[in-house]
């Protein structure tokens, strides 16, 4: 198998980092928090060729799991992901749209919920799955130690975290999260985020001021 690449593609007015995560050689991966603007995701991996295996959600939010019913349904794939801590979350995306004044969101109905040690992958690339509650109580971290990388979803982010005043926000459990489950992982470990430029846990350590 080849080297684990990602692709990011910007979605919903939130401009969310939906991310393709495939390998560069056989081009087979998966698709992670397609919240919105499910032509322009389908768009991307038919111009570069390449087959989504799985859809994988990090958390309950509408810029995240908004679009997942439609790619399910485009794509003929399961939704995995998250923690069925969010299944509340998931059961109002209809009502988070209209809130936000979001059209066409369907709520989404995930095939698998995931747990603290649950692992998923494709093809060799195997991600361990990280409970990390604070910005939403189901939310999971993707975490592929042979990459050194993570995908944190709205965890941590470049310079500051995630917010924790939306429902089921809890900024106490978010610091510890951050600071117990992916700060020991190593100053090493590169990471996306669910919105705006990647860092890494060792320069967020440093120099993040929600973490110093």
């Amino acid at each position: 198998m080849g080297q684990l690449n990602a692709g990011i593609v910007p979605v919903t007015p939130f401009q969310q980092n939906c991310t393709i995560l495939f390998d560069m050689d056989d081009r087979n991966g998966v698709v992670v928090d397609p919240g919105g603007d499910v032509d322009q995701i389908l768009s991307v991996l038919k111009d570069n060729a390449i087959t989504a295996g799985a859809i994988w959600i990090t958390h309950g939010h509408i810029d995240h799991a908004g679009g997942a019913m439609d790619l399910k349904d485009a794509l003929g794939i399961d939704i995995i992901g998250p923690h069925a801590a969010d299944k509340l979350l998931l059961d109002n995306l209809e009502n988070q749209g209209s809130r936000y004044g979001i059209a066409g969101v369907r709520n989404c109905v995930p095939d698998r919920f995931l747990a603290e040690g649950d692992t998923v992958s494709f093809g060799n690339h195997t991600f361990e799955v990280l409970h990390c509650p604070g910005h939403a109580p189901g939310h999971v971290v993707y975490y592929n130690r042979a990459a050194k990388f993570a995908h944190v979803g709205d965890v941590l982010f470049r310079g500051s975290v995630g917010r924790t005043d939306l429902p089921g926000g809890d900024h106490a459990a978010l610091i510890a999260s951050i600071k117990e489950k992916l700060l020991p992982l190593g100053d090493d470990i590169g990471f996306i985020c669910g919105h705006g430029p990647g860092s890494r846990f060792g320069d967020e350590r440093r120099t993040n001021p929600f973490l110093t």
